[in-house]
């Protein structure tokens, strides 16, 4: 499904205009001391960028490709979880780009999903379940106390405290504990628990920007999230835009890629781009110990 077709950065010539334009007050300013994401592609003009349902932005550190999803979102006012790390410029910036749509729009539900937003829900989980762990604790020494003291029932209002010194005294410390305990969140490792993050936040029928989905994904689960995204495209009606330079996912099928390390940036093949072909050397050079 096509919910966004195309979207256009600035040309040289548009940020030029914007960057010596004697009018523009907050150029006037000395205070800031970077006018970001003005520069960041003025020398490397972007292309209109055209998305098929899967399209993937490739390129090294500094290439740019997280800003565009940034970008992206915020022109279409997107869902998001991380708060923006942007500049005073950003939002002048993102007046200027323009971008073409299906018919029906950008569907409700569509978000950006950053890896500070997979942190933050592993963050969470593991909060949840040292508060959880720590309650235990307090519930073995509690459970220790009730079964020596003795304690007299006085009215109704003692009749909760009278009834769990009183089970206290009939049942196992394990059966107390888990009687006034909620059960722990299960908590599998980052990876498992980062995997498990994807498949419960993308729904069907939404555009979804993915900033390196594949942080704290072993190889395996990068495999598992690879034919969970071909699988939300072809059955459930998704569309994404995903920033990566992980093989496996620039490996999925039907994907355009951008390569923004190429100059000027161009749609590659996954077996073209340079990450991809340093893990082959890299095997080519080792083949021998796999015999």
């Amino acid at each position: 499904m096509l919910y966004l077709r195309k979207f256009s950065m600035l040309s040289r010539e548009q940020e030029e205009d914007y960057l010596s334009d004697p009018g523009n007050r907050r150029l006037r300013r000395s205070c800031y001391s970077t006018k970001y994401p003005f520069g960041l592609f003025r020398y490397r003009e972007l292309p209109d960028l055209c998305f098929e349902p899967l399209t993937i932005l490739y390129g090294g550190n500094g290439s740019g490709k997280s800003t565009i999803l940034h970008v992206i979102a915020e022109k279409l006012r997107m869902q998001r979880g991380a708060v923006l790390n942007s500049s005073p410029f950003f939002g002048d910036y993102v007046s200027l780009c323009r971008y073409e749509a299906s018919r029906a729009g950008i569907p409700e539900g569509s978000r950006l999903i950053c890896s500070d937003d997979v942190f933050d829900w592993l963050l969470d989980i593991r909060c949840l379940n040292e508060g959880i762990d720590h309650t235990r604790l307090e519930l073995f020494d509690q459970y220790i106390r009730d079964r020596k003291e003795s304690y007299r029932l006085q009215s109704l209002e003692d009749y909760e405290e009278f009834r769990r010194r009183s089970y206290a005294k009939s049942s196992t410390q394990s059966r107390y504990v888990k009687e006034y305990l909620t059960e722990n969140v299960p908590e599998r490792s980052n990876g498992e628990s980062a995997l498990r993050y994807f498949t419960e936040s993308i729904r069907e029928n939404a555009l979804y920007l993915l900033d390196e989905p594949e942080n704290s994904l072993s190889a395996r689960l990068q495999l598992e999230l690879k034919q969970f995204l071909e699988d939300s495209v072809r059955f459930f009606g998704c569309q994404f835009i995903i920033a990566t330079h992980a093989p496996f996912l620039l490996s999925m099928k039907g994907a355009r890629i951008y390569d923004l390390d190429a100059k000027p940036p161009a749609v590659r093949q996954w077996t073209e781009l340079e990450n991809v072909q340093l893990y082959r050397r890299f095997f080519a050079e080792h083949e021998g110990e796999f015999s």
